[in-house]
């Protein structure tokens, strides 16, 4: 039932954009909701807990603004696109199974290894490059990978080192991929284009890793690791894989420039629609097009099952969201935000604050990113778009080292069986760290180009 009704959903969706007619709308409206009843039986833990409350809040405000019983269903659209890429994610994540690149570079890690701050960056290095094809299945994968490696040390010390260093190299990875909907939502919100952004965040992402590496290097230069030695036809094998992924990614974003630009119908829904035809063109490539075809079906019908918790508190996230935007609770809360007109840098220090504060009261850094959207409306014609942009992807992506509530460190939390708030200390400095070098870099690009 699940599938059929969020596949429903999804499809329509991705029809209103190219047809405009009020019973899509409301067929929209209906779908969404009988999307949110089935999913709030299958929601669990802080998703159903957040969801349930963004709901009723979301209720009591449809009621406060005095609008039509019948235009409620009306207002669960703005989230259908992050849902949609939720719901298309699979196929690319099935692909790089089927190449067996994660395989590969899994094997890499171990092969000539010398001491700890060697296997430090070369899975840093690992996690960053599969995090941009597989999200969040990557972090699993690579617990597992280092288990051989880390096996012989204290526990507390290879915890440490799984935290930070599978999550640092996560965020950061995720700071410039073109299929990160943090980064997809930016980008519709303030017209920018993803290749104007993309050199800066690539140039804030060297250095963060630059300076990890250095004081990783020092911290583990005593510890040593067990080695696995790696065939020389492996070895072969392995740089071509990473050729492949690297050509694919840049194919995969000059697609996606394109079709925004040929059919000006934002980032987000340009990922979503060429996401799976990529991925197939790509299997046929490789020559797996009809095992790809089986395995990314079953995964795909798998993964959409899963998607209850999402679906459950996007949709009345997405309710909320837009009730709060019609009260005058949205006045004040923007006015706070206007402050920041006159000196941007306390605008940007701002955002830092909110995420941080938002992230640690349970809100999703998605759907604390949508609600700032909306305060952020009115005055995003007087701030620099593309500053702004780096601010708002850095200081949202940096909750997925810290944040109890997120689900990167909710999942290594349970492959570590250790306290989620343990992990979020391990990687607060270097969090914090994170988004203050994105905002000096941010202010810094305002004063040379808008001053």
């Amino acid at each position: 039932m699940r599938i059929y009704v969020y596949t429903a959903l999804i499809a329509l969706y991705i029809v209103s954009q190219f047809i405009s007619e009020p019973i899509i709308n409301y067929s929209i409206g209906m779908i969404a909701a009988a999307a949110l009843v089935i999913s709030a039986f299958y929601a669990k833990g802080v998703y159903f807990i957040s969801g349930a409350i963004f709901l009723v809040v979301g209720t009591i405000l449809f009621i406060y603004n005095k609008l039509p019983w019948y235009t409620f269903i009306l207002h669960f659209e703005q989230v259908l696109g992050l849902l949609s890429l939720f719901f298309v994610l699979p196929f690319m994540n099935s692909l790089i199974r089927v190449g067996r690149y994660d395989q590969n570079l899994s094997l890499w890690l171990q092969h000539k290894m010398t001491d700890m701050g060697t296997l430090y960056r070369r899975s840093f290095s690992v996690c960053h490059l599969l995090g941009l094809f597989l999200n969040i299945a990557t972090v699993p994968l690579l617990v597992k990978s280092l288990h051989a490696a880390l096996r012989e040390l204290p526990k507390h010390i290879a915890n440490k080192f799984y935290t930070q260093n599978l999550l640092r190299a996560y965020a950061l990875c995720l700071t410039w991929s073109p299929m990160e909907v943090m980064i997809s939502t930016t980008i519709d919100m303030t017209n920018v284009k993803y290749y104007i952004i993309l050199p800066i965040l690539l140039f804030i992402v060297m250095i963060m890793v630059i300076v990890e590496w250095f004081f990783t290097s020092y911290k583990y230069r005593h510890l040593s690791v067990s080695q696995v030695d790696l065939q020389t036809e492996h070895s072969k094998q392995l740089y071509q894989k990473v050729i492949q992924l690297i050509a694919m990614l840049v194919v995969f974003i000059f697609a996606v420039s394109s079709i925004q630009h040929l059919f000006h119908k934002g980032f987000l829904f340009s990922v979503v629609i060429l996401l799976v035809p990529v991925s197939l063109l790509w299997a046929m490539l490789i020559r797996r097009t009809k095992r790809y075809i089986v395995i990314a079906t079953q995964h795909w019908k798998e993964r959409t099952k899963g998607l209850a918790n999402y679906f459950f508190m996007f949709l009345s996230a997405g309710l909320f969201v837009e009730m709060l935007s019609r009260s005058r609770l949205q006045t004040v809360l923007e006015a706070m935000f206007q402050l920041g007109t006159k000196q941007t840098l306390w605008l940007y220090a701002m955002i830092g604050i909110y995420f941080l504060v938002t992230s640690f009261i349970g809100f999703h850094p998605l759907v604390g990113l949508t609600l700032l959207a909306s305060l952020l409306q009115p005055i995003l014609p007087t701030i620099p778009a593309v500053p702004l942009s780096i601010v708002l992807i850095c200081c949202s992506l940096s909750t997925v080292m810290y944040s109890p509530y997120n689900i990167s460190v909710s999942i290594l939390a349970e492959e570590l069986k250790t306290n989620p708030y343990r992990i979020g200390v391990w990687n607060i400095w270097f969090a914090l760290g994170y988004m203050a070098v994105s905002i000096f870099v941010a202010f810094f690009i305002e004063k040379i180009f808008w001053y």
